[in-house]
């Protein structure tokens, strides 16, 4: 019988944020029994950030440097397979509950087609149940049928009461009308309707900014004490590592992460990013409430014993660190995502991978569970050895992410740092030992990992250092030639016609 397959994705969820790992603080009950049937990988780590861009890497398998969706609002090649269709391809109706945030082939279109206006379309091949992008209208006109009759707009993430910009008060809709338990409640009522196997894919908008959440998780978590940031003492030190870091510090907008709030985030104190990483926590806990009324749902449906399940996120934040909210750069704040993979056909409960696994590697994992082979070629690999408690005999021994800052529609990075936008953009290599950032057009950063974890101090200067700077850039170099575009690098013409296949 062919299992059912659940991928959700909970947006913007740091990898660090699982009591599973070991988190001092966070409590995720739900995440932890599903790892404890499944499988854990702890070094996962996103393929590019924004959204768009790291949602491409993980619908599609591809690199950045290959699916070239470099922003949000950059379109998505038609011609690139993608999670959705294949799963369309092996009987399935891929059905969505949320949003992928995939800007449409603009060579498919009509110019004047109102789809080329946003960059919040549908992943091809997704029969969209359930649509809930950024503006959310579909949940707040939920919210209104239940008696929230300001709910028109999203001021609702204003909490009730006169207080101070930053705080931990609460909205005025309750724990079980979150945007996530509006998506749930969807989910649970299309499982009641299935009558043979599906594929569905729920895309939670929380724990993603504006940080506010309803009691009793507004004030679960106490404001953590300084020391537990990882940063320099001022943003100063910080922003002196790089050009990069001083513009983006500098431009990072308080309205971004609270709703209404005005100015820069560089005007808040240390104990108002202490405050907004509590309120963090607790949007993290209550995603994991609603993951746990899922898990529930199954079972009561008898689905859990055949059901996969692909829980991670798309991008994390950096809720704090380096003076820093949001996601971009070349922190593992912003790119080290949780990853946990259930499948009862698998024997093995409770494992947890050390090694280094990618968003690229759901697709292809997904591929081989269900029999389907893509439809050109993918940068990613198979986790489905590490699900059988055997790892792979060759595999990474490192993570590799990018980000791509261009501005095309306004131009402002090109100016500020006086680049083309094909050099705007930066490729990051790590393993266990080294961080190597390479800017196309900008200076490199190096870290020493083994002795500064935190990434605080650039040794890429260092005269020490410069044999590991070079080793690096050629261990980045290998992999980007390794996977440049594929695509009929695998076919070769022969007097017997085409040959494919990967060697």
């Amino acid at each position: 019988m062919r299992p059912n397959i659940l991928l959700i994705t909970a947006d913007q969820w740091r990898g660090d944020c699982l009591s599973a790992v070991g988190h001092p603080v966070v409590k995720t009950p739900n995440v932890d029994a599903l790892a404890g049937e499944g499988t854990l990988f702890r070094r996962h780590y996103a393929g590019a950030a924004p959204c768009s861009p790291a949602r491409a890497s993980l619908y599609t398998g591809l690199y950045q440097m290959n699916h070239r969706v470099c922003r949000n609002g950059s379109p998505l090649d038609a011609r690139f397979d993608n999670i959705a269709l294949m799963a369309r391809r092996a009987g399935y109706d891929p059905t969505l509950f949320g949003y992928t945030d995939t800007a449409p082939d603009p060579r498919r279109l009509a110019p004047g087609d109102l789809h080329l206006t946003s960059y919040e379309g549908v992943l091809p091949g997704f029969t969209a149940r359930q649509l809930l992008p950024e503006h959310e209208k579909q949940w707040l006109s939920w919210l209104r049928d239940r008696g929230h009759a300001d709910a028109t707009d999203r001021s609702v993430h204003k909490p009730v009461g006169d207080l101070p910009e930053v705080n931990a008060g609460a909205p005025a809709y309750a724990q079980d009308e979150t945007q996530t338990a509006f998506l749930t409640g969807e989910f649970i009522r299309w499982l009641g309707e299935q009558e043979a196997p599906w594929f569905a894919h729920i895309s939670f908008l929380r724990p993603h900014p504006p940080f506010v959440v309803p009691a009793p998780y507004n004030t679960m978590y106490a404001p953590p004490q300084d020391d537990t940031f990882v940063r320099h003492a001022d943003r100063d030190r910080e922003k002196a590592q790089h050009p990069y870091l001083a513009y983006d510090l500098d431009r990072q907008p308080k309205g971004a992460f609270v709703f209404d709030a005005k100015g820069g985030v560089g005007d808040w104190s240390a104990q108002e990013f202490a405050t907004l990483r509590a309120v963090y926590y607790g949007m993290i806990s209550e995603v994991d409430a609603q993951l746990g009324r899922l898990w529930q749902a199954l079972r009561d449906r008898g689905a859990w014993d055949n059901t996969v399940i692909v829980f991670t996120s798309d991008h994390a934040e950096m809720a704090g660190d380096h003076w820093s909210f949001g996601k971009s750069g070349f922190f593992d704040g912003s790119y080290h995502i949780p990853l946990v993979i259930r499948d009862p056909a698998s024997k093995v409960g409770g494992g947890q991978v050390e090694q280094f696994t990618s968003a690229t590697d759901i697709f292809p994992t997904l591929c081989e569970r269900l029999g389907e082979s893509p439809e050109g070629h993918f940068d990613g690999a198979s986790l489905s050895g590490f699900l059988a408690g055997e790892a792979p005999a060759v595999w990474r021994d490192g993570a590799f992410w990018e980000f791509d800052f261009r501005d095309i529609a306004r131009g402002r990075q090109e100016a500020h740092f006086g680049l083309p936008s094909n050099a705007c953009n930066l490729s990051v290599y790590r393993d266990a030992a080294f961080k190597y950032v390479h800017f196309a057009g900008m200076r490199p950063l190096l870290f020493d990992l083994g002795k500064d974890p935190g990434e605080l101090r650039n040794v890429a200067d260092d005269p020490a250092y410069l044999g590991t700077r070079l080793a690096y850039a050629e261990k980045l170099l290998s992999l980007r030639a390794r996977h440049l575009d594929q695509t009929l690098a695998y076919t070769e013409l022969t007097e017997n016609g085409p040959v494919r296949g990967r060697r």
